[in-house]
């Protein structure tokens, strides 16, 4: 089933109007108010929620019978900490970990 450049297009637009709803919901409902204190937490207490999420989703499937098995995904954590340590730039640290880990699997541990 191939889908034709207008439902492609009808698609993204969806897609835009819907992420553009979400993300302008919040600035409505709060507009000129004191944020709830249930708000305020949840912003200080997710993002670093999400990464420990995230972090246990990227290495559930890690297995330690062979190097190949463990050692991308360690020198790549490696890396992630030191560049965010080093720099602060969670997309620095994004990057740089991905394309560790793309290197050490497609050329160190074939």
């Amino acid at each position: 089933m191939t889908i034709s450049f207008a439902q492609s297009a009808a698609i993204i637009a969806i897609v835009a109007v819907c992420t553009y709803i979400t993300r302008a919901v919040p600035f409505l409902l709060f507009r000129g108010r004191q944020l709830p204190r249930s708000i305020i937490y949840l912003g200080n207490i997710l993002p670093t929620t999400i990464m420990a999420v995230l972090v246990v989703y990227c290495l559930k499937s890690t297995t330690f019978s062979s190097l190949a098995g463990f050692m991308p995904q360690l020198i790549s954590v490696a890396v992630v900490v030191l560049l965010h340590v080093w720099k602060r730039k969670t997309l620095i640290s994004i990057v740089g970990g991905t394309l560790c880990y793309m290197y050490c699997v497609q050329v160190l541990f074939l």
